[in-house]
């Protein structure tokens, strides 16, 4: 397991600790599943942009492995999603605010928009192909 894994899981499992103790001393459920939605879900996601996609099948199932403990505990909906598709949804919201919003941080990197006109359509606005050998076509009725 990776070190940073290793800590994330290492880290939740505190908070499951926590969340536990409440639990004990009358915290009700609604309350006890939005403090693992905030808190867990906060140290699963965080960053995970960045290291995702650099994890290994077992490192991958150790973070599900969160998720299902919470689960067990009542703290999270069998059918919610699993950490795969909270990252992809933490991923997508990332880059749709990066794409309608021209202050941030990171919109200045997008490439630049094209517009391109066909002969007998409107105008489209895209973003060019990242691969140059590849064409955009646009089929017209």
């Amino acid at each position: 397991m990776s070190e940073h894994v290793q800590d994330v899981v290492l880290k939740c499992a505190q908070s499951l600790h926590v969340i536990n103790v409440l639990r004990r001393h009358g915290m009700n459920s609604q309350a006890l599943q939005a403090v693992y939605a905030t808190v867990v879900h906060a140290k699963l996601l965080y960053a995970s942009s960045a290291w995702w996609g650099f994890m290994t099948t077992d490192d991958r199932q150790r973070i599900e492995a969160v998720v299902h403990r919470g689960v067990r505990a009542g703290l999270y909906p069998v059918d919610g999603p699993t950490a795969a598709e909270l990252v992809q949804d933490y991923d997508n919201t990332l880059f749709n605010r990066l794409m309608n919003f021209e202050q941030h941080v990171l919109h200045q990197l997008l490439p630049a928009i094209a517009i391109i006109t066909t002969i007998s359509g409107p105008d489209h606005t895209i973003f060019p192909s990242p691969m140059p050998w590849t064409t955009i076509t646009s089929y017209l009725d």
